[in-house]
């Protein structure tokens, strides 16, 4: 098992959320917070938390919170910032829109983890989740070139990289739920708290 004091959670809360029309990190189910939620969740299991947004209302969680160094270049410039801020080689990268994430998912990807693979990702129901993996720190430098070619696409870059994906149990599938429109958050609030 690797030791958490080598490794660095990434929490991408930067997104316009356009689908949302709100930011999806501060998005609440239970009386917590999306964000609060990941947290607490990963807080035992790494040693230091990045949290990648623009948005200073992310300070109230008290986590090192970081800038885009490329503004409004979606996920893959925000992965881009977590890891250039990152002080470890092994980075746990998280969306800010999964309320269910848990120990045990988590937990599957670090024992996954091998010097081979630059990025160790979740799949779960037929889709890869790469907001939901680690990455080496070295991915840093081919993002960097992505993206001063005007390249966006997080899909595309892990492409040019050595990745490895995990597939989940069927029960896991409901941990690694997205939430990013506004109807499937209603329908998330009609599910669990009506």
């Amino acid at each position: 098992m690797i030791d958490k004091k080598n490794i660095t959670g990434i929490i991408l809360a930067g997104g316009k959320s356009s689908r949302m029309g709100t930011d999806k990190g501060f998005l609440s189910l239970k009386g917590h917070r999306f964000v609060e939620h990941i947290i607490k969740t990963i807080q035992p299991l790494v040693h230091k938390i990045i949290i990648v947004s623009n948005n200073s209302d992310y300070d109230v969680f008290k986590q090192k919170r970081v800038d885009d160094i490329i503004k409004d270049a979606g996920p893959l410039a925000g992965l881009h910032s977590g890891l250039y801020h990152s002080e470890t080689e092994i980075n746990l990268v998280l969306s800010c829109d999964i309320p269910f994430i848990n120990d045990t998912v988590i937990n599957k990807l670090i024992e996954a983890y091998n010097e081979e693979s630059d990025v160790i990702q979740i799949k779960s129901q037929g889709m890869i989740m790469p907001l939901i993996a680690i990455y080496k720190r070295e991915c840093f430098h081919l993002f960097s070139t992505l993206l001063e070619t005007g390249e966006r696409r997080l899909q595309f870059a892990v492409t040019k990289l050595n990745s490895k994906t995990i597939l989940i149990d069927d029960e896991q599938n409901q941990n690694v739920r997205n939430i990013n429109t506004k109807s499937q958050y209603k329908a998330l609030i009609d599910e669990f708290e009506n």
